[in-house]
């Protein structure tokens, strides 16, 4: 691909090499930069949407139910059947029923659809789904090394046939994100304000919070359970650039696409030839990062 674009002389790289740049490194950079992007802009949208620096796009269950839809179908063999698509549309369907069932239940709520009854249906139905997903791997027999390692998150599956849909869905979901930014910072000033402001709140979250949906739908489908990103990028860009999501997203965008660019690469290469589900590298790094900014904020308050 350089060659073409005159910037290196093809003929001194082998064959193979530039196979394996095309067809492997370049499509598993792009996936894991689209994906951070993902990731990062829906925890940006959901710790504004909830006002509070604890959400992420996680929180609603659709990491539990993605899990557990991707379980099922590789427990059902599925992939054998209809390809390396399976996959990510049984994880994508898995965790969009998960998010509109706790959206349906804390709807049917008197006074509607709250903040809190919407978290704590989503912790029930994560432990719901969660729970299917060990039944699964309980069934899978020697399919379950596969659903464990999906589990964990990678991005060892991914291609230019994922990057066909991922790429549209990250970017546009992430413009359209950015088009609201205005929104979500008039949210800060509560229900009431966004109202005189006119602002319909209750229409402004289900709109955001299908689109979240559909951004972590799409990450999780391409990579697995891959946390702390958008839970860790926002949080701390909003100490950085300030709580303006109008320069907050796109920031956390930039930053969240780099970050798992990067923890893909260390996890590839780290314990070379063995690799790290990056999933656990993320983990491993976000979780004390959090920690510490828990414990130098006051309170751990928005700024």
């Amino acid at each position: 691909m350089l060659g073409h674009l005159g910037l290196v002389d093809a003929t001194d790289v082998a064959t193979s090499h530039q196979l394996i740049l095309s067809e492997i490194r370049l499509p598993r950079a792009l996936a894991a930069g689209l994906i951070g992007l993902a990731l990062a802009v829906s925890g940006t949208t959901m710790q504004g949407l909830f006002r509070n620096p604890l959400a992420s796009p996680y929180l609603l269950g659709v990491a539990s139910g993605a899990s557990a839809g991707a379980a099922l179908v590789i427990v059902l063999g599925l992939r054998e059947a209809m390809g390396g698509i399976a996959l990510p549309v049984g994880a994508f369907l898995g965790g969009a029923l998960a998010v509109s069932i706790v959206y349906r239940v804390a709807a049917a709520r008197p006074g509607g659809a709250s903040t809190q009854t919407l978290i704590l249906a989503g912790v029930a139905l994560g432990a719901f789904f969660s729970a299917m997903t060990s039944f699964l791997i309980v069934l899978s027999g020697e399919r379950i090394q596969e659903i464990v390692f999906w589990i964990m998150g990678g991005l060892g599956r991914a291609s230019w046939d994922y990057l066909v849909w991922l790429a549209p869905t990250a970017i546009a979901g992430a413009l359209t994100l950015g088009a609201f930014s205005r929104d979500l910072n008039v949210l800060a000033l509560g229900d009431a304000g966004a109202r005189h402001l006119g602002i319909d709140p209750d229409a402004l979250n289900r709109g955001l919070l299908a689109l979240v949906t559909l951004l972590t739908g799409a990450g999780i489908a391409a990579a697995g359970t891959v946390g702390f990103v958008g839970l860790i990028t926002p949080h701390a860009l909003r100490l950085i650039v300030g709580p303006d999501h109008r320069v907050l997203l796109p920031a956390s965008a930039l930053a969240g696409a780099i970050f798992l660019i990067i923890a893909d690469t260390a996890a590839r290469t780290v314990m070379a030839p063995i690799e790290i589900p990056v999933g656990i590298l993320t983990a491993a790094t976000g979780a004390p990062f959090f920690l510490y900014l828990l414990l130098t904020r006051r309170g751990g308050e928005m700024a």
